[in-house]
């Protein structure tokens, strides 16, 4: 018989019992010391152990993503936080709070729209047609804004983005992953290029997310990994500022001012 307190919530991720904690089954002792941060990721997420090599490259993600300086509003926000008292775990939550659709969710909607072209290409339709006709329907229906590509300082090219896409063919020619998920960032790449007649660099959101997407992750957990990875940025300048010093800083320094653009009586 069903029992209405025990089974208000049900997971398949942990079991835990006096002296007793288990992980998809196993035990806590023995992935101490035997699994990576990364492996561990995986196995909370996914339900299983990753290969050694599925886990390298999952890393090589998480790692590459983990900060881009406190111009980047989620780390402003996490050391505005500091500042006006908040201890670490605030200041995290503040950063993570702001990773959402425009800053933080563009690898999500990448593994999306890659999705789509790998469907097409997966029905006979060729690489560059299917790239082209898809990029064309998220433009109408979703934004004109293309994930994963372009980049306001790093220009013609993302230094991020050769060096992930590098391992993810090293990975191919190993067999870890297919490769058709950097074939189709490449193809995005050339299609963007030749349209813009520039370098539309892909940033680091198209880049892990064709890790992701080889890795077999889906869109949303896609943003979850970004939101991990970026924490630690977070934490890293959060912590500095604590160093630091400072009191209720504002996003620019007290000599500059705002531009107000509304009515004012008293020049009346």
């Amino acid at each position: 018989m069903s029992n209405d307190v025990s089974d208000w919530w049900s997971t398949s991720i942990i079991d835990m019992a006096p002296g007793q904690i288990r992980m998809r089954g196993r035990p806590i002792e023995d992935l101490i010391g035997n699994v990576s941060f990364s492996q561990m990721i995986w196995l909370m997420t996914r339900g299983d152990l990753p290969t050694e090599a599925q886990s390298r490259l999952l890393e090589a993600a998480l790692v590459a993503a983990v900060d881009h300086g406190p111009q980047a509003p989620s780390i402003a926000a996490a050391r505005m936080a500091v500042t006006c008292g908040l201890g670490l775990n605030g200041a995290m939550a503040n950063a993570v709070n702001m990773l959402d659709d425009v800053h933080g969710g563009a690898g999500e909607q990448a593994v999306e729209l890659y999705g789509w072209i790998d469907e097409a290409v997966q029905r006979g339709q060729d690489l560059d047609a299917a790239t082209g006709e898809k990029i064309d329907r998220w433009q109408s229906e979703r934004s004109k804004f293309i994930p994963g590509f372009g980049h306001r300082f790093h220009k013609p090219e993302d230094p991020r983005a050769p060096r992930l896409l590098g391992l993810v063919d090293e990975a191919a020619a190993e067999g870890t992953v297919s490769g058709r998920f950097a074939h189709i960032g490449r193809a995005m790449q050339r299609t963007l290029n030749s349209r813009k007649g520039k370098s539309v660099p892909m940033n680091i959101d198209g880049a892990t997310a064709v890790i992701y997407a080889e890795l077999g992750f889906p869109g949303p957990l896609a943003r979850g990994l970004f939101c991990l990875s970026r924490s630690v940025g977070a934490m890293a300048h959060a912590w500095e500022q604590m160093q630091q010093g400072g009191r209720n800083k504002g996003p620019t320094p007290p000599a500059y001012r705002w531009t107000y653009t509304g009515d004012n009586p008293i020049d009346g």
